[in-house]
């Protein structure tokens, strides 16, 4: 799988309900990333709470994919970091990969922690807020990584599986099932179980599904 491009946004003032509001969402290629274990070097994370950290460093999205939204939105530019991505990848698959598979990607060690879930800073990026609703029922969600050794990204740049736990289960199952109106209870215990799924994520499982 191989890097098509690396992004990192300035922080871009939006307009929510008629109030301005500071986003990091607005990404564009740059030569080069550096991956920490909290966040992206020089890249804009203004919502803390929802994004970066060490369970959510860094985002990666498949170029796949924007072939189908494309076609949902045939009138906007589809630049590299259209999603909010900070590694465009020429081809991800979430239905295979699975939480707490680990790759080398260029310097950088890191490992899958969940699904992306979109937010309204979406609908605007797309001037349209239906693009939340139809992001959850897609299945490109995207992954979420925590960073096991730090190092730099750059454009062709390749990913590569050290390891996997077939234990686990796929990025695209435990998207179906957080945004399930009646997963199965054994289910959602599994995912809260799994060591390599983010905390945050557990809490949100826990508080919405009242385990």
């Amino acid at each position: 799988m191989k890097v098509l491009s690396v992004n990192i946004s300035k922080p871009t003032t939006i307009i929510i309900n008629g109030k301005e509001e500071q986003t990091g969402y607005f990404k564009e290629p740059v030569d080069s990333i550096f991956l920490g274990t909290t966040d992206v070097k020089d890249d804009s994370v203004i919502d803390r709470e929802h994004h970066g950290g060490k369970d959510k460093a860094c985002y990666l999205y498949g170029y796949n994919h924007y072939d189908f939204w494309k076609s949902n939105y045939p009138k906007l530019a589809f630049d590299f970091g259209m999603f909010g991505e900070n590694v465009t990848l020429e081809y991800l698959d979430e239905s295979t990969l699975k939480i707490g598979d680990t790759f080398q990607l260029g310097e950088a060690i890191i490992q899958i922690t969940q699904p992306r879930q979109p937010c309204y800073k979406m609908g605007v990026k797309f001037n349209d807020q239906k693009v939340v609703k139809t992001f959850r029922l897609a299945p490109y969600p995207g992954i979420y990584v925590r960073v096991l050794k730090e190092g730099e990204v750059k454009e062709n740049d390749e990913l590569f599986l050290i390891e996997s736990d077939e234990s686990s289960p796929t990025v695209l199952s435990v998207y179906r099932l957080i945004y399930d109106n009646n997963p199965a209870k054994e289910k959602l215990q599994q995912i809260i179980d799994n060591k390599h799924i983010a905390q945050q994520l557990k809490q949100y499982i826990i508080k919405k599904f009242n385990l």
